[in-house]
């Protein structure tokens, strides 16, 4: 077996066992936090309690109420083990990575965090109330609205999570930003494209109402526009830097040491 081969193998039980690991963190947190679910789903259930509409949560299930448990366990689960997914992953590309980008792992996992928990409150706190007074207003009066309680959840955590997701955009064009991979030039250029992609994704991630399409694409589109001001503002210190190292190169100190 050549040189190559030994190095190829030895990257991937490496990856192996990284992957392993968070896993293992996903397992444990999972496991902590069904223990925890109760509270956690009284929680969860506060949109559909304050709503104009009266609305009737029913479980039509035997295994319902387990199912759900251990969908928002897991769910959070991986939430809560994303900077130990991150920290792994980048032990894993960090030796191949320079001293000034080994340490701008903890600001991308601290903002990585903090962009999920925001997109989700913005989901839960203004989303949701607004996407569940629209649909259950729907009614008439004469019809009652009796919901399946998974069906409720379904709803709810797939908003929670789409939303999480989409606000991890300006941190991934940070780190593209940082490895010179985007420019703000290349993000204004496609801006329109991008445009019309986050309504064809809002589309297709919403429930199938104009309003909530709507609601969706429009965060998109500023987070967009805040990547391109992130973007900037990285690419504009990446060529200060290169900058004073081509004056400090091409100096006559530099030529006469």
């Amino acid at each position: 077996m050549s040189k190559d081969e030994m190095a190829f193998l030895d990257h991937l039980e490496e990856l192996r066992w990284r992957i392993i690991k968070s896993a293992i963190s996903v397992v444990i947190l999972t496991i902590a936090v069904f223990y925890f679910s109760d509270p956690i789903m009284q929680f969860l259930l506060e949109p559909a309690l304050h709503t104009q509409a009266p609305v009737n949560l029913q479980v039509l299930k035997v295994q319902a109420i387990f199912i759900i448990k251990l969908e928002i366990a897991l769910i959070v689960g991986i939430v809560l083990s994303i900077p130990v997914i991150l920290y792994q992953l980048w032990a894993f590309v960090a030796p191949g990575l320079h001293q000034n980008e080994r340490r701008f792992i903890w600001p991308v996992i601290v903002g990585s965090m903090f962009s999920f928990i925001a997109g989700a409150a913005f989901a839960f706190y203004l989303i949701i109330p607004f996407a569940l007074e629209f649909f259950l207003g729907l009614a008439p009066s004469t019809v009652e609205n009796n919901i399946a309680v998974d069906f409720y959840f379904g709803f709810l955590l797939r908003m929670l999570i789409v939303f999480g997701i989409v606000f991890q955009l300006p941190v991934v064009s940070v780190i593209l930003s940082r490895l010179g991979l985007i420019t703000p030039q290349f993000l204004r250029k496609y801006r329109r494209h991008a445009i019309v992609i986050f309504f064809i994704a809002a589309a297709i991630l919403t429930p199938p109402d104009p309003t909530t399409q709507i609601m969706l694409a429009v965060p998109m589109i500023l987070l967009y526009e805040l990547t391109i001001g992130l973007s900037y503002l990285f690419y504009k210190k990446k060529e200060k830097a290169r900058t004073l190292i081509t004056e400090t190169t091409h100096s006559p100190f530099a030529d006469k040491q």
